[in-house]
């Protein structure tokens, strides 16, 4: 059954762009991961600073062993860290993890 994980990042009002930035700098860093499904960076489109990260996986067990795999360590440092230099400047200011299930739907 598949797995969705949705890290929710709240960034300072400036800071989202950066953020998308750096996820665009890592594009298809996991694409072959075994069980992995699928990922979105989800921008909002009004106020808010909360942007969503959302990955989709075959199952729990698939999530797990992406999590404590080295290359989650490597993905998850900077450009400048993965070349020996210093880390830059966090851009969240917090997220949460959120795990869900499909319960229904529709194929469109």
């Amino acid at each position: 059954m598949t797995v969705i994980k949705i890290n929710a990042i709240t960034v300072e009002p400036d800071s989202g762009d950066e953020l998308a930035r750096r996820f665009a700098a890592r594009a298809g860093a996991i694409d072959d991961r075994d069980g992995f499904e699928g990922f979105e960076l989800l921008k909002p489109t009004d106020d808010r600073t909360t942007w969503l990260v959302v990955t989709r996986w075959r199952d729990e067990e698939s999530f797990q062993a992406w999590v404590s795999s080295p290359a989650f360590a490597h993905g998850h440092r900077s450009e400048a860290e993965r070349a020996g230099g210093e880390a830059p400047r966090p851009v969240g200011v917090h997220s949460e993890l959120w795990s869900y299930t499909i319960a229904g739907g529709s194929t469109g």
